[in-house]
């Protein structure tokens, strides 16, 4: 079916030009370089302690961040520096690289807590958006795009000044967690199917059922071999899981379970806790309780490590859904956020 779009670079209207935020606001502003990660760590710290979030970004994850979002085009991550050369706001915006259906910019920023209220943010996020509408001016694809911003609870401040240019909520975000002290549910699965501990042999095949399994999701797009292969830094692999199919003498992977171990989160948390980073059931296999075993067994490896808690991440389309198999297995919400988008 073609589309009736035009092309990007004929309706996202970028700007010919594009300045840093004015100099009244008393920074200096430059793009962000490789040697610039230990301070953006320390200011990514300084305001999630202020705003108490229930992470923390560790180093490791700020250099992550950086080479994978944004290391293509140092001009998409922006600091502000004040007179004493400390770095205190940053703005990045990042294309996402294997998108096919819908083309995604991400949109982050922060202002340390010291520096609020002065219009910073504000006018950060008009860099952020021309800067993004520039991206997709370069592309002749005929297909949505879409701006995109994250937005944790309890931040008014900044739903308003994503509503007031334009942003919408999208999409509702909810994190959940199960005691591990409760009585854990058996593992069942019927043969020919089998619960089998994560591989690296098996990854690639988990890749290709992961595709399949989210295929129909409404913002899923597929993951080549080099993005499937990022974001691994708190990967466990004893705490993840695959199903196999064995009908045939070659086993196919039909349910898969990847877990995390954020363990810089825990001292806000409150708990320890593992984490379910994917979850997935190829569609002709649904039904057969291949997600629920999963889940069991990851608990059973959670509780056996000593962990307080299993948590994970849910996303609905209206807020307060029912969460289906995680109320089911005694999950409950902690905390969440909301996805805020420019359709173009």
């Amino acid at each position: 079916m073609t589309s009736s779009l035009p092309p990007l670079r004929e309706r996202v209207d970028p700007p010919a030009r594009l300045d840093p935020p004015p100099a009244e606001l008393g920074l200096h502003w430059r793009g962000l370089e490789l040697a610039d990660i230990p301070a953006l760590h320390v200011l990514f710290h300084r305001i999630e302690e202020h705003d108490s979030t229930p992470y923390r970004t560790a180093l490791e994850e700020t250099h992550e961040r950086y080479v994978a979002d944004w290391h293509s085009e140092p001009t998409n991550v922006l600091g502000g520096f004040d007179p004493a050369g400390s770095l205190v706001a940053f703005a990045a915006v990042a294309l996402s690289p294997t998108d096919t259906h819908t083309l995604r910019v991400h949109i982050e920023g922060g202002v340390d807590p010291a520096h609020r209220h002065r219009g910073i943010g504000t006018a950060m996020l008009d860099w952020e958006l021309g800067r993004a509408r520039q991206l997709l001016a370069r592309s002749d694809r005929s297909v949505p795009a879409r701006l995109v911003v994250h937005v944790e609870e309890g931040m008014p401040d900044s739903v308003h000044m994503l509503t007031t240019r334009g942003f919408q909520p999208r999409r509702y975000y909810t994190e959940l967690r199960r005691d591990l002290a409760l009585p854990l549910p058996p593992v069942v699965l019927k043969r020919p199917l089998e619960i089998v501990p994560w591989s690296a042999e098996l990854d690639e095949q988990v890749r290709l059922a992961h595709n399949v399994a989210f295929a129909e999701h409404w913002v899923s797009e597929p993951q080549t071999a080099e993005s499937w292969a990022q974001g691994r830094t708190y990967f466990v692999p004893e705490w993840s899981f695959i199903v196999l199919d064995r009908t045939t003498d070659r086993a196919q992977v039909v349910g898969y379970l990847l877990s995390s171990k954020y363990e810089q989160d825990w001292p806000s948390l409150g708990w320890s806790e593992g984490y379910i980073d994917l979850l997935g059931v190829r569609p002709d296999w649904r039904g057969r309780g291949i997600a629920t075993a999963l889940v069991s067994q990851a608990l059973h490896a959670y509780a056996t490590s000593g962990m307080q808690y299993a948590s994970l991440g849910v996303d609905t389309q209206e807020p307060g859904e029912v969460f289906g198999l995680y109320s089911k297995l005694e999950f409950e919400p902690t905390r969440g956020s909301t996805m805020y988008t420019i359709d173009l």
